[in-house]
């Protein structure tokens, strides 16, 4: 093996991110994705920003210096790489303006931990449904499922399929906000 690519392969060792970083970084791709999506109008474009931030933050991880708000961090790369993308889409007739991105994008943040926070008690909550309700609420929320179409495939009248998902969004509704304020109350 020649010294170039013992040099090279060396360097790249110094440079691999450290265990910390993986598992921060890993932790905060929902969030990040959901704070770029905030800031554009297409899922499919905010999964292409968050790939090109990722690229970026991937990047520059020997920067991040442990301790410090990771959160924060990647945001704040995300940012630029939306803004580059605001940039090259600035042609299309109708776009945001930049002061109401910023202000929905720093809500969107502000928001995060309570957005996890209810994302994570509908996965409870989903669990503790009755297996043949939390059924009816996949089958409906399936991408592209319409509820007459579900409604037909039931053998069931729309009307009587349209109750029985508003009853259980009821009680899906009604967990989440319990679960949340008994969180609430014992992080006091």
């Amino acid at each position: 093996m020649n010294d170039a690519a013992s040099d090279s392969r060396d360097e790249a060792k110094s440079v691999a991110p450290g265990t910390e970083f993986v598992q921060l970084f890993t932790h905060h791709q929902r969030r990040l994705f959901l704070y770029i999506l905030s800031q554009v109008s297409s899922p499919i474009d905010a999964e292409e920003i968050l790939q090109e931030a990722n690229v970026v933050i991937w990047s520059k991880s020997a920067q991040f210096r442990e301790g410090t708000n990771f959160l924060a961090w990647v945001t704040q790369i995300a940012n630029f790489e939306v803004m580059k993308y605001r940039a090259r889409r600035k042609r299309n007739k109708l776009y945001f303006s930049d002061e109401f991105l910023e202000t929905v994008s720093k809500e969107a943040l502000e928001r995060s931990d309570e957005f996890e926070q209810r994302r994570v008690a509908l996965v409870e909550c989903l669990a503790k449904l009755r297996p043949k309700d939390r059924d009816l609420i996949q089958q409906r929320y399936a991408p592209g499922e319409r509820g007459k179409r579900l409604a037909a495939e039931l053998g069931r009248p729309a009307n009587s399929v349209y109750q029985t998902l508003g009853r259980i969004r009821r009680v899906l509704m009604e967990c989440i906000q319990r679960r949340v304020a008994e969180e609430s109350a014992n992080a006091k």
